[in-house]
């Protein structure tokens, strides 16, 4: 039980959130997208609550770095892990495909744009 609490601690206050916008838009007003249901800390509670550790097979530290994009209709795709343990890559891939609730899309100048979203992930094994 401490060992899952210490899992789902480490994904739920050890994920931080980066985006690449993938226009340049510096001269530009613009808002990153944001997760329609309880913001990003719902978000990262969901990938927690999906995730299931004890298919990942690793000692100490394993990490990788999810990227996906919110499209202009608030959907996720080009969900990829990039990572050394590929146990822990897949069943990453797999806890955030399971999130089917629509982003508000990312918008410049009024214009809903596509947008790119690195999300890193660590899990400690005792």
């Amino acid at each position: 039980m401490k060992k899952l609490l210490l899992i789902l601690s480490v994904l739920i206050f050890g994920l931080t959130f980066s985006q690449e916008n993938q226009k340049d838009s510096s001269a530009m007003s613009g808002r990153a997208p944001e997760f329609q249901e309880g913001g990003v800390q719902n978000f990262r509670q969901l990938i927690a609550k999906n995730f299931r550790a004890k298919k990942v097979k690793g000692k100490g530290k394993e990490s990788c770095v999810l990227r996906f994009v919110v499209e202009t209709d608030g959907s996720i795709t080009n969900v990829t892990a990039i990572g050394d343990n590929e146990s822990f890559n897949k069943e990453a891939i797999r806890a955030i495909s399971l999130i089917k609730t629509k982003w508000s899309p990312a918008k410049i100048n009024g214009v809903p744009v596509r947008y790119r979203f690195r999300v890193p992930l660590n899990i400690v094994f005792e």
